[in-house]
């Protein structure tokens, strides 16, 4: 029976740790990272794919310049990982 879990619960850590990366990439906007950091861009190349799309249907235009893409994700992440189990 714990075989057949493994999966669900990697899949469910490495869900984790992708909301953590998202987290931490979200709190460096607010102090204007050095673009060419490599920690930065590193953490702009994992969670561009997701948030850009993302960012396309809720654009921070409408929203006074505020992006929620983060917020979007990690709530989505959350549903995806509720139905894991």
């Amino acid at each position: 029976m714990l075989e057949r879990r493994i999966p669900i619960l990697l899949v469910d850590r490495l869900l984790t740790i992708y909301s953590w990366v998202i987290i931490i990439r979200a709190l460096l906007s607010w102090v204007a990272p050095d673009p060419y950091n490599p920690v930065v861009r590193i953490l702009h190349q994992v969670t561009e794919p997701v948030l850009a799309p993302i960012r396309k249907l809720v654009p921070p235009e409408k929203l006074a310049g505020m992006d929620i893409s983060p917020l979007i994700a990690i709530f989505l992440i959350q549903v995806l990982q509720h139905f894991l189990y």
